[in-house]
């Protein structure tokens, strides 16, 4: 994840707080403290998007913008078309490990080949975008819940892989006590359809910086 300069930000997001504060106390009290500091935005750029989470799998925010920009400087434009006809040997001296290297000019292949195809992303439902995503390799359900979340602005994603989401949920409704993924569905119903929102803000209650995917 990295911090983003400029955002595209959900039309829902006052909505949605106002519903999740009425949901519960402990919801409530998470709005009151953390509405205003920062919300969802998005990069805008499907491919680039994508093409940054598998660069960053693994390593530091600062290894990952460093690997990025040189990545950029080989390839002269990140477009589908240009990426898709790299050399691996190309990509990994810009400093991609050979199966990172695969993987992005995998996910360029299935963006010039229609595989992948964010046109039609408005007329798919959550579950239709990720299946498409996880065709790519080097993408998972996790990776295509946070690109649903932070670049697609889809309102009602609920990442229950997300490990930082059990523990900010088990803080806030369970003592802190360890609770398991049926566990942590059980208390999402109660924030649908809002529940990007809802996870939005149980991350801040362990972190305070907003970050964005």
């Amino acid at each position: 994840m990295t911090i983003v300069a400029s955002a595209l930000t959900p039309p829902y997001w006052q909505q949605a707080s106002a519903a999740l504060a009425e949901a519960d106390p402990a919801m409530a009290a998470l709005v009151r403290t953390w509405q205003g500091v920062g919300q969802l935005s998005s990069r805008g750029d499907p491919f680039n998007t994508l093409a940054r989470s598998i660069v960053g799998q693994q390593i530091s925010v600062k290894a990952a913008q460093a690997v990025w920009l040189r990545f950029e400087k080989a390839a002269g434009t990140v477009v589908p078309e240009r990426v898709s006809r790299m050399r691996l040997t190309t990509l990994t001296g810009a400093g991609l490990s050979s199966r990172k290297a695969e993987y992005v000019r995998d996910l360029a292949r299935h963006f010039v080949s229609g595989t992948v195809d964010p046109a039609h992303w408005p007329q798919l439902d959550d579950e239709e975008i990720i299946a498409e995503l996880i065709q790519v390799r080097g993408i998972g359900r996790w990776t295509a819940e946070m690109f649903l979340m932070f670049n697609l602005l889809r309102p009602d994603v609920f990442p229950l892989d997300d490990l930082g989401l059990l523990k900010a949920i088990a803080m806030q409704y369970n003592g802190g006590q360890p609770i398991s993924r049926a566990e942590a569905a059980g208390h999402g119903q109660r924030w649908q359809p809002w529940r990007t929102v809802a996870t939005w803000y149980l991350w801040r209650s362990l972190d305070p910086l907003p970050v964005e995917y």
